[in-house]
């Protein structure tokens, strides 16, 4: 359990996770459909899936968190995934001689940002009504 006096580490490895899982890789498809196929239809349903999943993750972190910050246990898990994610993709672009599109991916990010924000609330919605992680649940039914 590795919790800071601002951030919920495991709150925000667990968001990253779940952000990876269902962002990253609609975000390559996006990508590739974008590129390769001059889809706009499938690249745009492709990248509406990957704000799905970073407003997933953002919404795993705020839930998790126990430090009562939920909106920005959100935002973190969901912008610093992006960022660790475009970092990739834009060496693998530079290395590749592509050129990169600085504006995009500043653009996304504030997308990504709102996602995180959209998450947050959702975690903090889940917790206001009585939904808690399994490991805060009371065992065995009350005091004995």
């Amino acid at each position: 359990m590795a919790v800071s006096e601002r951030w919920d580490v495991d709150a925000l490895k667990a968001g990253a996770m779940v952000s990876l899982v269902f962002a990253i890789p609609f975000s390559i498809a996006a990508r590739w459909a974008a590129d390769s196929r001059d889809d706009t239809a499938l690249a745009t349903l492709l990248s509406l899936g990957a704000v799905f999943g970073f407003v997933v993750g953002g919404g795993c972190a705020a839930w998790v968190q126990r430090l009562g910050l939920p909106l920005s246990h959100g935002m973190v898990a969901a912008v610093g995934t992006y960022a660790a994610a475009q970092a990739v993709f834009i060496v693998v672009e530079l290395v590749s001689g592509d050129e990169v599109s600085w504006f995009a991916a500043l653009f996304n990010a504030s997308v990504v940002a709102g996602a995180g924000l959209l998450g947050g609330f959702i975690g903090k919605r889940l917790r206001a009504k009585g939904f808690v992680p399994s490991h805060e649940r009371q065992v065995g039914g009350g005091p004995a």
